[in-house]
């Protein structure tokens, strides 16, 4: 990283190929995509300065929400800009000059193995579990043998050198991951240029019907929340955290009514970001 130009650098967290860096390609095709072991290293190197942006995966329509991103977020010093989401469309990958016959076994992640079952079973191949689909794409160029295989990206394809054996190998056409894209600096949209996102994390006070209460403004007020998950964040178990994500802009009256209803009920608030609402979501309801 340290022979390319930091302010434009973004980060995700896999090896060459994952689809984060599948989604950086898409959304920023002009900056550095920077591969890092870990989401904490990602969004760290963001804060510190040696990349830009951070592309880090919230949710998957299949798989729900991603493991340990919402303690990482509200800490790491950083806030939501914008959203992206990507299709996830698995390829059935081998080395040039193999068959679909030839294929014994195939490597992937857990996750992909899990949402192309109907592959396995109908070639009769072995799934064998990897650390990441990518990753997974990069051992069999390197073993070289026409009877291993992998499902991952098409990107991690053409990096690796693979053949595409089948494309679009997944059970259900429609998975989708959500991205947030994460800056050192908030830049909150002007509410008149279009549909926003806010997306915070807080907790309620330690009292009876507290919750019901504090997300009673957003009903009054009309709001629709698109997301609300709670996670423990101490060993005592006796306080919970939300994160929240909403329809609108803090600037909107009728937003900041149902916050500040909120606040009054919540022993903390913090806003991860206010950011344009992603296309993705009007033209999946039309």
């Amino acid at each position: 990283m340290s022979d390319l130009d930091p302010e434009n650098c973004i980060t995700f967290q896999g090896v060459p190929g994952a689809y984060g860096h599948l989604s950086c390609s898409t959304v920023f095709p002009k900056m550095d995509a920077i591969a890092c072991d870990t989401f904490s290293e990602a969004l760290t190197a963001v804060r510190e300065g040696r990349a830009q942006l951070a592309m880090i995966p919230i949710e998957n329509s299949l798989g729900g929400r991603v493991a340990d991103i919402h303690h990482l977020l509200p800490e790491s010093g950083l806030y939501i800009i914008g959203e992206h989401f990507q299709p996830v469309q698995h390829q059935l990958l081998g080395v040039p000059g193999s068959t679909l016959s030839d294929v014994k076994a195939v490597h992937s992640h857990e996750q992909a193995l899990s949402q192309c079952r109907g592959l396995t079973r109908d070639l009769g191949i072995e799934p064998i579990i990897h650390a990441d689909t990518a990753g997974s794409a990069k051992m069999i160029a390197d073993l070289g043998d026409k009877s291993q295989a992998s499902i991952a990206s098409s990107l991690a394809g053409k990096i690796y050198g693979l053949e595409v054996l089948r494309d679009r190998v997944e059970d259900r056409i429609g998975n989708t991951t959500r991205f947030v894209i994460m800056s050192r600096q908030r830049k909150d949209p002007d509410p008149r240029a279009g549909s926003c996102m806010t997306s915070f994390v807080f907790q309620v006070r330690s009292q009876p019907a507290a919750l019901y209460k504090a997300l009673g403004g957003f009903a009054t007020n009309g709001i629709n929340v698109t997301k609300l998950e709670s996670y423990i964040t101490d060993a005592s178990f006796a306080a919970a955290q939300f994160y929240i994500d909403i329809e609108g802009h803090p600037e909107e009256a009728h937003v900041a009514r149902a916050i500040e209803e909120l606040q009054f009920f919540s022993a903390k608030l913090k806003i991860l970001g206010v950011y344009p609402q992603n296309s993705y979501r009007t033209e999946y309801s039309a």
